[in-house]
């Protein structure tokens, strides 16, 4: 079997140290094992994406001397793929619209709203509205959410504890999922279609991935991602999370929180050996004088 990876950032924003620690990893497991290298690029989410930051992500990851598997996959382009994985799922009965906003969610978890608070406000488990009510808020146009009932797909795939995947990186083994610390997921909005977390596990799928390589940070989001593989009868990958990148004050590099991009070191003269080298990926020695 040939080992496939993949490094798969949304076009928010500028690279930064912590972006290309992980593609890096994601990209030296791939040469190590004369693999294949993936770039895919996660803009599913059309009202936050800008095509200036995917041609500068372009750019930083060929300043960092990696090179991947062409044409790159765009998730804007497929969107009939996460779309119907969605429809597959509501037929079997297992997504709900929820109509709650954000500042609703925090108030319901006892979270007092600041503009710097992220956008994740815990685990929320719901259901769905009454039939006449869902029906007069659609109708009225309402914004919603397309949620993952854990517990529809309990009962659907007979629990969870029969749902493992194999670790290889952080606490390596068998892992069981564990989805209710996140509650039911949001897997879609009615403005932007489908998001990352099903765009993801169908990507994995249509491409072939056969490690998925990435922060611990989402080891949580496994255990979804587990539960709708199991759901849509797709391939479970191998998954190697390996630790967070942290910065001098030992806070994960964010780009909410203005991490200094890679665009910016370029820019002010440091090389890729050089920032490679930090990062603990030294380029082998008959590349260093390019």
């Amino acid at each position: 079997m040939v080992l496939v990876t993949r490094f798969a950032p949304s076009p928010t924003g500028h690279l930064h140290r912590g972006h290309a620690y992980s593609a890096l990893t994601a990209w030296t497991a791939a040469q190590a094992a004369d693999g294949r290298f993936l770039l895919r690029i996660e803009d599913t989410d059309f009202t936050r994406c800008r095509p200036e930051y995917e041609g500068g992500i372009l750019e930083d990851l060929a300043w960092l001397g990696l090179r991947w598997v062409r044409p790159v996959r765009r998730q804007s382009n497929h969107r009939e793929d996460y779309d119907a994985a969605l429809d597959q799922l509501r037929q079997m009965g297992v997504l709900y619209r929820c109509f709650r906003t954000r500042r609703e969610l925090m108030a319901l978890a006892g979270v007092a709203r600041h503009a710097s608070d992220p956008v994740d406000t815990g685990a929320f488990t719901g259901g769905p509205l009454s039939t006449l009510e869902e029906g007069d808020r659609v109708a009225a146009g309402e914004p919603f959410a397309w949620r993952l009932s854990l517990a529809a797909a309990r009962e659907r795939l007979g629990g969870f504890d029969h749902l493992t995947w194999v670790e290889e990186m952080s606490d390596p083994g068998v892992r069981t999922a564990r989805p209710d610390g996140l509650g039911d997921m949001v897997l879609g909005r009615k403005d932007i279609g489908a998001g990352y977390v099903i765009a993801s596990v169908v990507d994995d799928a249509v491409q072939g991935v056969t490690h998925v390589v990435r922060g611990e940070d989402l080891i949580e989001t496994t255990s979804v991602q587990r539960v709708l593989q199991a759901l849509l009868g797709l391939p479970t990958p191998v998954y190697r999370h390996h630790p967070l990148l942290l910065d001098p004050d030992g806070k994960r590099y964010a780009k909410r929180d203005g991490a200094v991009t890679l665009r910016t070191l370029r820019e002010s003269g440091v090389s890729s050996a050089a920032l490679r080298a930090e990062l603990g990926f030294p380029l082998p020695p008959e590349q260093e004088s390019g």
